[in-house]
């Protein structure tokens, strides 16, 4: 599967209708999620989490949509509340599997979204044959997109070739809203690799270094963008934000700060995604056999010294990136147990050493090679026996 997102190019009027129809999802969502908790209380009902949603959906479009005080429902589509017992089926499933945290409201500060798709439609008479991609929305070159249910929106990237699709999924972040669907193509991955295998070492001070001697570093602009977002928390840190509980409206001010601090949370995230995406990207082209290491990000962040360096470049990220662009790029992820000694081992005689994280230069005890602590490191993730190696 490939997905494509793009940027809409949306004014006033189609803003509105935009933050409509996420309103209306994040109330049919709020609204499913409080009857399902409310159903637990009742003992003598016995049904799994996917029938008590059901039997919310039609209590939903039976009783609730057919209230005066929710006539405004009917000028939105209904794939967007379809989508939204879909999203909290797929929630309260992933909280049973041990993969999430338990399902909670969703709120305008942590963004929009809504996912709208096209029904099958109207077939042909019977015993014709039916009509070809009749539940699929046909995109064709450009810098406009027909949205299900909705009307033309324009894009400010255009579209190079035909193509269709049947789910679209409209998201904001800060004051941008963008679209995102998913084509049934596959990325042909290249068949030769300059690197037969590599290992890379992810540390503080430089965000990776390679066995073959390559290296990949944050962009200071990140430290730039972080001076920027604490200035402006300071200055606004005594501003009244607005508090349903207590039933304070926020301000106008109050706002336009909001929104100014979810634009420089939004720059300082696209700078490290941009890094991120390029270094994967590079180190999947280049070598088959990727070697990192299983670090335990959790527990580096517990500590307060490393928690800093440790978020701002994206262990977790990397290896996630690493791991599905396996299909793309045809290589193979490995991970190195952690507690194996890659940095306080020498990679020339094996001899183990204790190693702060003050000592940035490796100089071995026993034979007297000097090198860098995280060229050491790396070299240790290539040459890792394979009884400490397992794939990711």
């Amino acid at each position: 599967m490939h997905a494509i997102k793009r940027e809409l190019k949306l004014n006033k009027k189609e803003i509105s209708q935009m933050r409509g129809n996420a309103g209306f999802k994040r109330f049919v969502y709020n609204y499913g999620l409080d009857l399902i908790i409310s159903s637990w209380s009742f003992e003598d009902i016995k049904a799994s989490d996917s029938k008590r949603i059901d039997a919310i959906k039609k209590v939903f479009t039976q009783v609730t949509m057919r209230r005066t005080e929710y006539t405004w429902m009917k000028q939105y589509p209904s794939t967007v509340y379809q989508s939204a017992f879909i999203d909290l089926k797929n929630a309260f499933s992933r909280w049973r599997q041990g993969l999430a945290k338990f399902p909670v409201k969703k709120t305008k500060k942590k963004g929009d979204s809504f996912t709208v798709y096209k029904n099958a439609g109207v077939y042909p008479e019977k015993g014709k044959p039916a009509f070809p991609f009749t539940n699929r929305v046909v995109i064709c070159p450009g810098k406009i997109i027909k949205l299900p249910g909705l009307k033309q929106v324009r894009l400010k990237e255009r579209i190079n070739f035909l193509c269709s699709s049947q789910t679209f999924t409209v998201s904001r972040i800060a004051d941008r809203w963008f679209v995102c669907f998913v084509l049934d193509a596959e990325k042909v991955p290249p068949r030769i690799h300059s690197i037969h295998k590599i290992g890379v070492d992810l540390g503080v001070k430089c965000l990776a270094t390679c066995s073959d001697g390559s290296r990949y570093e944050m962009p200071v602009t990140t430290c730039q963008a972080k001076i920027k977002l604490g200035k402006h928390q300071w200055r606004n840190r005594n501003k009244i934000m607005g508090n349903k509980k207590l039933k304070i409206k926020a301000s106008n001010n109050a706002k336009k700060c909001l929104n100014q601090l979810s634009k420089q949370h939004a720059h300082l995230a696209n700078i490290r995604k941009d890094t991120t995406q390029k270094m994967t990207t590079d180190l999947s082209r280049k070598a088959y056999i990727i070697r990192i290491e299983d670090l335990n990000v959790v527990g580096m962040i517990a500590n307060q010294k490393l928690a800093k360096a440790v978020s701002n470049n994206c262990f977790y990220e990397i290896r996630r990136q690493l791991i599905y662009k396996q299909s793309h790029y045809g290589t193979k992820v490995e991970l190195v147990e952690r507690w194996f000694p890659s940095s306080k081992m020498c990679s020339k005689c094996h001899h183990v050493q204790p190693m702060t994280l003050e000592d940035r230069i490796f100089n071995c005890q026993k034979c007297g090679q000097i090198q860098d602590r995280d060229e050491n490191a790396s070299k240790n993730l290539e040459n890792a026996p394979l009884d400490k190696i397992r794939l990711a």
